[in-house]
């Protein structure tokens, strides 16, 4: 006979999983954070910009959507909120799938706008991961609205991988700086790329793994539960 974790740690550990993803994204948020600041007159803290700076609008746009994104999305994640607090996945993810669409499509927006046919890997890259995270989100939408949760949930958690994927290109960024030294204009895509190739691997990771798989009869696609998300 196994003892019972203690009630007061389990509330405690449901937070982790958003908090982590929260942390992971911080210094992106920071960035983004102080980017408005600067755009908005005031103190510039950041590294001139002057081609993103010269769309400000799309830039606007792609950070305050990447930021209600990355936060309220975080909170899909909370363990127990899609079985037992239903209304709160729901309403949480009736914000974040909006913010995520609108940043992807603003971020492609910024993608033409600043670099339009001259634009190397890093711009098919950007283009790909941009294209890729709205298809996804897109998808997560009409799954639930079919009523497939397994569905919903691969692809919400594929499109949510590509939208924090700035927080873990801090990482390889810094990796690629240790190794082999100064991150070039034609050397920039390949740390930008591993990190959205580290966080899909992650994402197809956990959709694929067996406790990952929502349990349902046998030759059953479907839940009969109400919609989330």
């Amino acid at each position: 006979m196994t003892s019972a974790a203690p009630p007061t740690s389990r509330p405690r550990l449901r937070w982790l999983v958003p908090a982590a993803l929260i942390a992971l994204a911080l210094v992106p948020l920071a960035a983004g954070a102080a980017r408005l600041v600067e755009l908005s007159g005031g103190a510039a803290v950041l590294p001139e910009a002057p081609r993103s700076a010269a769309v400000p609008l799309p830039l606007v746009v792609h950070i305050v959507s990447a930021l209600v994104f990355t936060v309220v999305g975080a909170f899909q994640f909370v363990p127990g909120t899609r079985g037992r607090r239903p209304r709160w996945h729901r309403v949480t993810g009736r914000i974040a799938a909006p913010a995520g669409l609108v940043t992807a499509l603003s971020g492609l927006w910024l993608t033409i706008a600043i670099t339009g046919a001259d634009g190397g890997l890093l711009t098919l890259f950007r283009a790909a991961a941009g294209i890729g995270m709205a298809g996804s989100l897109a998808l997560g939408v009409i799954a639930v609205l079919r009523r497939d949760l397994a569905r919903h949930r691969a692809w919400m958690l594929r499109g949510y991988a590509l939208g924090i994927a700035a927080g873990t290109q801090v990482f390889t960024a810094g990796a690629w700086l240790a190794v082999v030294g100064e991150i070039s204009a034609a050397s920039e895509a390949w740390p930008m790329g591993a990190g959205w190739l580290i966080n899909l691997a992650v994402a197809e990771w956990l959709i694929r793994r067996p406790s990952g798989r929502r349990r349902t009869p046998p030759g059953s696609r479907t839940a009969p539960v109400q919609p989330v998300g």
